[in-house]
């Protein structure tokens, strides 16, 4: 339990996760699950056609989330989660959606089972914010 208490701190998560290249893998496996599952249809529209993009933004952003270098600001400028999500309706199905995509995304990874569990604990936090926020922009439909 003592290594578990270290994720958060310094670039301990970024390590536990395998580095850039760890999340690399992360962010390339959650995005062809995300491609290939039937029931995630509706979520994978809202991506562009080519997902090599969105797959480099989203390795870049952990990186600097879980304490690695911030990758994503160097290439890509401010990071806005909110503002970005704004331009669709978020609702509760999505999210889990995307959170399930990123569980089966997250057990084919090489992670220990406490990181697992520490790194899918701590997405549902900007998960729920991105629901909220989209309730409150679009009213009843999120």
């Amino acid at each position: 339990m003592q290594q578990h208490a270290t994720y958060g701190v310094g670039d301990a998560s970024y390590q536990a996760a395998g580095g850039i290249e760890g999340l690399q893998r992360l962010a390339g496996d959650f995005y062809r699950l995300m491609d290939e599952r039937p029931e995630s249809a509706e979520l994978r529209q809202m991506h562009g056609e080519n997902l090599a993009l969105v797959s480099d933004k989203l390795a870049c952003f952990f990186s600097g989330w879980l304490g690695g270098p911030k990758l994503f600001s160097q290439r890509y400028g401010p990071i806005a989660l909110p503002a970005f999500h704004a331009q669709w309706v978020i609702n509760e199905s999505l999210s889990q959606s995307w959170l399930d995509c990123m569980a089966q995304a997250i057990a084919l990874q090489p992670f220990t089972p406490t990181f697992a569990e520490y790194l899918l604990a701590q997405l549902r936090v900007p998960a729920k914010r991105i629901v909220q926020a989209s309730h409150s922009r679009h009213g009843e439909h999120a």
